[in-house]
């Protein structure tokens, strides 16, 4: 490899082959480097200051990430994930981030915190720091990185209040991936993450997050997947999250959920696993009925005949009383105006009248009778 041209290389892939040794790069002016897949062992090596892509990874290269790295100011590719690499981030990688557009470190022995410091204009598109022992909190000048579309920390120790940082996302309009499973956060997930409208796939899991899941998450669209397992969320899982028409992977197990578990479209095809560890859940899939019972709707005129004509004498007794109670309070209110009105006295004279003849009648009848 050091007989080719070391002042004319520029481009150079021997990816996926097993490689196991690299003494130096002898040359100088090379901007691609590619070494990949291999069974390279060793400290890693530092690349020339004009590197623009230097992949390393899946091998078998171990020791600390030099800070001489951070001489290749034209750096937009570095991808050393996949190694056996211990130690911390070199501080300087925050000054990087002007130019760098990918890192990647996933699956590596890397400990300590992230770079404190990400600078304005920050150039990152992909940050994937999965599968190391870094902790601390997380640093929100990771905010100035706007134009970034995959944060991976998954699998590590970061310890951190999760909404501090996360409340000013709106910053980070492009974000397509969120993955910080398996650490420590905790806190409630804020609303305002609804308004990552490219949202593509969010992963929270195992974690000591609490509160209720926000509503806000069923306006992502095209969410494809959604895990927020094995935290303490509490609450019901909202119903709009149906209308999340790409959502293909589902899961919420372990939580403290209750309620029924939204039904239709996709939802349709999760199974009981995605929902296991929570007690208060019903519905389907899960095997506990939610036994909603509806009020009755009234119903007058029963099937029981007896019942019928009750029910229907008791509202002929009611209009009947309705009517009258009326009629009294009118004739009350004329009299109150206006006094005794002389068609109301003689109405009720010659009611009293009648009454009077009727009564003689049926007097002289009962004296007829006895006679004979």
């Amino acid at each position: 490899m050091q007989e080719v041209g070391n002042d004319s290389l520029i481009y150079l892939n021997v990816s996926h082959n097993s490689l196991t040794k690299v003494d130096h790069f002898p040359w100088k002016n090379i901007a691609v480097l590619d070494l990949s897949f291999n069974l390279i062992h060793g400290n890693l090596l530092i690349p020339a200051s004009t590197i623009n892509v230097f992949s390393v990874s899946n091998n078998n290269f171990n020791g600390e990430v030099p800070s001489l790295i951070c001489n290749a100011s034209a750096i937009r590719i570095l991808d050393l994930s996949h190694n056996n690499l211990s130690g911390t981030i070199p501080q300087c990688f925050g000054n990087l981030s002007n130019g760098l557009e990918f890192l990647n470190l996933k699956k590596n022995k890397l400990n300590g915190t992230i770079p404190p410091t990400f600078a304005k204009g920050c150039q990152l598109s992909n940050f994937n720091l999965n599968g190391n022992l870094l902790e601390g909190p997380l640093t929100p000048s990771i905010l100035n990185c706007r134009g970034l579309e995959v944060l991976d920390l998954g699998n590590n120790k970061i310890n951190d209040t999760f909404p501090y940082w996360l409340g000013s996302l709106p910053q980070l309009q492009v974000l397509m991936i969120i993955d910080l499973s398996n650490n420590q956060f905790e806190g409630e997930i804020p609303k305002v993450i609804g308004k990552l409208n490219l949202l593509k796939g969010l992963n929270l899991s195992h974690n000591n997050l609490n509160g209720r899941i926000p509503t806000s998450i069923g306006n992502l669209t095209i969410l494809e997947w959604l895990d927020l397992s094995s935290n303490k969320l509490a609450g019901t899982i909202p119903n709009r999250f149906v209308d999340l028409a790409f959502l293909s992977s589902f899961n919420v197990f372990e939580n403290h959920l209750h309620g029924q578990i939204p039904q239709g479209k996709q939802f349709n095809t999760f199974g009981n696993d995605s929902y296991e560890g929570n007690k208060g859940l019903c519905g389907f899939p899960v095997s506990k009925g939610c036994n909603i019972i509806e009020p009755p709707a009234p119903n007058v005129f029963e099937k029981d005949g007896s019942k019928s004509k009750i029910a229907f004498g008791w509202q002929v007794v009611l209009i009947g009383y309705g009517c009258g109670v009326v009629f009294g309070m009118a004739v009350g209110y004329v009299v109150f105006q206006i006094g005794k009105p002389k068609w109301l006295v003689n109405l009720v004279e010659n009611q009293h009248e009648k009454r009077r003849r009727r009564k003689s009648k049926n007097g002289n009848r009962e004296n007829g009778r006895r006679r004979i």
